[in-house]
């Protein structure tokens, strides 16, 4: 009798414990808010105000897909009157005055994806309250795009079409040391300011395939920023803090969230890549000298997943 209880003494203690081991790792796990991008090119093309854009005439744009991205700025706004940066400011990249004026540190930014999560933190961090737009500073994009060369191939020429990469900087001003577009690397040390860009491809000749690299800089003030709020809250000239709004559901934090809340950060691609065209025929030709002017992302949508 005294050995059948002390058994079932030994394994109620047990599972005591365990239930208590569980209930504490439980209680340990910390509700985060989580940040996901998503490229979307039939999400709607808007201009700097946040209104529907259609292509210039005599320019030409494509849908890139995007490799990954980077952002250097995450804030939160309760209204649309909330002046940029009174909101709740989530995330704040590395800068340096290495180059000589203050500018973002690339060799410091970490990029993702598309459905990656780029940025996360603990909900008890975030002050309670409804937020109606989320503020995200993009700073770094790669993507592929398709374009045209001529190439000679037995004596005859060809108009070749090609798929390359773009390496473009659309923050403010961009310290780099070098950077990687896709197999190439380009050394700078130096700043760059909002639309510089390097692209890559391989052009087939008769000998072989040849590398190809050229870099190019956005006229001032072209890439397109939207910000839906420009009236009641403008954003300074030649930054790249997009605005959007929360689509399905304003932001609510409550102090007592005990699960995560996941944000899906939904950029809009459509016709994002845009050149001057020389010859009208809707191709990007970069040796026939279309140049480009814009390569700002049209759109920002967050939605709450989770």
């Amino acid at each position: 009798m005294k050995t059948n209880f002390l058994i079932f003494l030994i394994i109620s203690v047990s599972a005591f414990s365990l239930i208590s081991c569980q209930k504490s790792k439980s209680s340990d796990r910390e509700a985060r808010l989580i940040f996901k991008f998503k490229f979307d090119s039939t999400q709607q093309r808007l201009n700097n105000l946040g209104q529907a854009a259609n292509m210039p005439t005599n320019h030409a744009g494509q849908h890139p897909v995007f490799n990954n991205m980077a952002a250097h700025y995450i804030e939160l706004a309760p209204s649309a009157t909330t002046p940029l940066g009174s909101g709740r400011v989530l995330y704040y990249a590395d800068e340096t005055t290495t180059g000589g004026t203050k500018a973002i540190d690339f060799e410091k930014e970490a990029v993702y994806g598309n459905n990656e999560e780029f940025f996360s933190i603990p909900l008890k961090d975030i002050a309670t309250g409804e937020y109606n737009y989320l503020r995200v500073s993009l700073a770094y994009q790669n993507y592929s795009i398709k374009f045209q060369i001529d190439t000679v191939i037995g004596g005859q020429i060809f108009k070749l079409e090609n798929t390359g990469t773009i390496a473009s900087f659309i923050g403010f001003n961009t310290y780099l040391k070098s950077f990687k577009v896709k197999d190439k690397s380009v050394t700078v040390n130096g700043n760059r300011l909002q639309g510089y860009w390097a692209f890559e491809s391989l052009i087939p000749t008769p000998v072989g395939n040849v590398s190809y690299l050229v870099e190019g800089q956005a006229p001032a003030g072209s890439t397109t920023v939207p910000n839906p709020l420009a009236a009641t809250s403008p954003i300074p000239a030649g930054s790249c803090v997009v605005t959007g709004a929360f689509k399905n559901s304003k932001l609510k934090i409550t102090g007592q969230e005990t699960e995560n809340i996941i944000i899906e950060v939904s950029l809009s691609t459509n016709n994002s890549f845009e050149w001057e065209e020389v010859i009208a025929d809707g191709k990007w030709q970069p040796a026939k000298g279309e140049k480009v002017v814009d390569m700002g992302i049209r759109g920002m949508e967050a939605r709450i997943l989770q």
